[in-house]
């Protein structure tokens, strides 16, 4: 996999997956108000970034059609509603399984916007060490906001050696399922059309 990850991979051009994706993108965006109402600053922080990568696309093409595909932008929205609940390993792996989602959304978003180029190996080491980083600045956070304003946070070293464990499994679980994805992306794209005999 040496070829350079197609940006095209994450985006589509439907004016159904347009239309969701457009409504996701306004409720993330008030969720980032909602957050800085109640002085939760790293949700604001996370929701800012999911906003922030689902308006870009669109604005580069200068098409409203030319969208991050719906179900990826609610996987990434999931650290906002499971975050806060503070939930068992489950909830966490699926809140780390969200970063990463967000983690190649943003490495999509970089290319499209930059003259950052990333193959497919990298992006997906990319995604593992975002995914634990995001761990580690939501930790911090919620250690402020527990300290100054009053929310609640783990009680123990082993909670949250717990979190950073889920995180690590979640990013490279994550990682692996894109690892595949985009083996059969380029195994696809090299593949001759149907009813075309290679020569």
């Amino acid at each position: 996999m040496s070829q350079e990850l197609p940006n095209e991979w994450f985006v589509t051009d439907t004016r159904t997956n347009a239309v969701i994706t457009w409504v996701l993108t306004g409720i993330l965006a008030t969720a980032v108000i909602a957050h800085l109402f109640v002085g939760y600053f790293v949700g604001a922080a996370f929701a800012t970034v999911a906003t922030a990568t689902a308006v870009v696309p669109p604005l580069v093409v200068r098409s409203w059609t030319h969208t991050l595909p719906w179900p990826l932008l609610v996987v990434a929205s999931l650290p906002l509603v499971l975050g806060p609940l503070q939930p068992a390993f489950l909830g966490q792996f699926f809140v780390g399984v969200g970063v990463a989602v967000l983690g190649m959304l943003v490495v999509s978003t970089l290319q499209l916007t930059t003259t950052l180029q990333m193959t497919p190996a990298f992006a997906v080491f990319f995604v593992c060490i975002t995914t634990l980083a995001v761990a580690g600045f939501w930790a911090v956070g919620s250690a402020f906001s527990a300290a100054y304003l009053g929310d609640t946070f783990v009680e123990t070293n082993d909670d949250l050696m717990l979190i950073f464990s889920v995180a690590l499994v979640a990013g490279l679980v994550s990682g692996f399922t894109f690892w595949l994805y985009f083996r059969w992306q380029l195994r696809r794209e090299q593949s001759p059309p149907r009813g075309v005999e290679s020569t």
